[in-house]
């Protein structure tokens, strides 16, 4: 590597990181033939970020900088490298060897060029550049994930009004990156404070991708090898968690934000009780609506997939440590607000919160008992609907050889409810007359059938 890098240095900067990408690729193509998962050398991570994020090896060197269109072009090369490169493993490895973070001062350039060449691949639709910040996003610390986010959505929602129709395009390009961006936004918009609330553009890309097609917030996990225990501080494998979060704090969230102070108004932005303001916040209130659903829809079909990969009953994908958080922050928000001012929203968080558990426990992605819940939703204002959820039977049916660990889904059978034979005492009313079924269209009978 030292002969690489004395020619390195008689070049100009972007002959230099043209040149390092294709010296890697050589190197790790070879190794690549060899070992299935060849080890990064500390030699190609230094040769990288001298020419690459230019970081100089020696302290006493000034670091140099690139202006804005070497900047650009830079990010061309790149994107064209991957782009060209065939071989999906070499493209990985290059990539993880770009950007997997090494704890170092190269760092803060590492990550601030990696939001600049993923918003180039989301402007130009680079798929492989895509593909690669998928995984990556999937295999490094979340706090690092987050500001890949922030990076996407300041460049999309924030900076250039209308730029959102851009990246709402890549949900058919890559869906595995869409998921794991919305698994990055609900992380970052936790909706704690009124500035972490999703943007109005950003809210209603992720529900029609979502609505459009519920099973994309699976595909992390459906393409996954997983086993019941997974890395602490990394991205779950699905945004369950953060969605049902936005659902069930959305409406208290909303009720609890500040008008805008007065030279902001000045300004000409929209005060609270304004009608076009108004107007936002009723389409934001549809919006989470249909999240809400979307949701739900998703659960529902977990149990199938759980028992296909054979980790029904052995892994939550709604941990219960995120519901007890959740219930935590709905408290909080419950003691902020008003009982007599927040009735209405307080009613429908704490109903989509009920909805929610109870088809996260009938699907087996919530492993917990009633006797949990109770204890963890005490604190909670009292909710009719809640309260059938987490007043079941403390006493579950004994299941025979269940291996340690295993929970078994509350509900069972999942569909229906089991039929029951008449009291023994009482004697069956063989007198009433029988009445004729009720039709809506003649010759048509309406049976009845209970909802899924």
């Amino acid at each position: 590597m030292s002969d690489i890098r004395h020619s390195l240095l008689r070049r100009d900067a972007l002959s230099a990181a043209k040149e390092v990408l294709y010296h890697l690729d050589i190197y790790f193509s070879s190794q690549l033939q060899n070992v299935p998962l060849p080890i990064v050398d500390k030699g190609p991570i230094e040769l990288l970020e001298e020419f690459i994020f230019q970081v100089p090896k020696e302290r006493t060197s000034q670091p140099k900088r690139l202006n804005s269109l070497q900047e650009l072009q830079l990010l061309e090369i790149m994107c064209n490298y991957f782009q060209e490169q065939s071989k999906d493993s070499v493209r990985q490895i290059i990539f993880s060897s770009l950007f997997s973070p090494q704890g170092n001062k190269a760092d803060d350039n590492r990550m601030a060029l990696l939001g600049k060449l993923v918003s180039v691949a989301v402007a130009v639709c680079r798929i492989p550049v895509l593909e690669c910040a998928a995984s990556w996003l999937q295999r490094t610390p979340a706090v690092y994930c987050v500001k890949l986010a922030q990076a996407l959505v300041d460049d999309y929602c924030c900076l250039v009004p209308g730029s959102i129709q851009t990246l709402r395009q890549i949900f058919s390009a890559s869906p595995r990156f869409c998921c794991q961006f919305i698994t990055s936004v609900t992380m970052l918009y936790d909706l704690s404070t009124d500035e972490l609330i999703p943007p109005p553009d950003l809210l209603e890309m992720v529900v029609s991708w979502i609505f459009e097609d519920p099973r994309l917030i699976l595909i992390t996990f459906l393409n996954t090898p997983i086993t019941a225990s997974l890395p602490i501080g990394f991205l779950e494998l699905t945004p369950l968690s953060g969605l049902i979060r936005w659902c069930v704090k959305a409406p208290l969230a909303y009720k609890r934000r500040k008008p805008p102070t007065s030279s902001a108004s000045l300004n000409g932005k929209l005060s609270k009780d304004s009608p076009a303001s108004s107007d936002k916040v009723q389409d934001s209130h549809v919006l989470y609506s249909k999240l809400h659903l979307s949701v739900l829809q998703v659960l529902m079909l977990l149990q199938g997939h759980l028992t296909e990969k054979n980790l029904c009953g052995r892994l939550g994908l709604l941990p219960f440590d995120h519901v007890v958080s959740l219930v935590e922050e709905m408290s909080r928000l419950c003691d902020e607000l008003s009982p007599l001012n927040a009735s209405k929203e307080t009613e429908l968080a704490l109903d989509r919160l009920a909805q929610a558990l109870q088809v996260a426990m009938a699907s087996g992605a919530l492993l917990c008992t009633r006797e949990d819940l109770r204890t963890v939703c005490s604190r909670l204002p009292h909710n009719n609907l809640l309260q059938l959820v987490i007043s079941g039977p403390v006493q579950q049916p004994a299941h025979a050889a269940l291996p340690p660990g295993f929970y078994p889904p509350i509900h069972t059978p999942p569909l229906g409810y089991p039929m029951h034979t008449a009291h023994p005492t009482i004697p069956a009313h063989s007198a009433l007359p029988a009445h004729p079924v009720q039709t809506f269209i003649p010759g048509m009978a309406f049976p009845y059938r209970p909802i899924h």
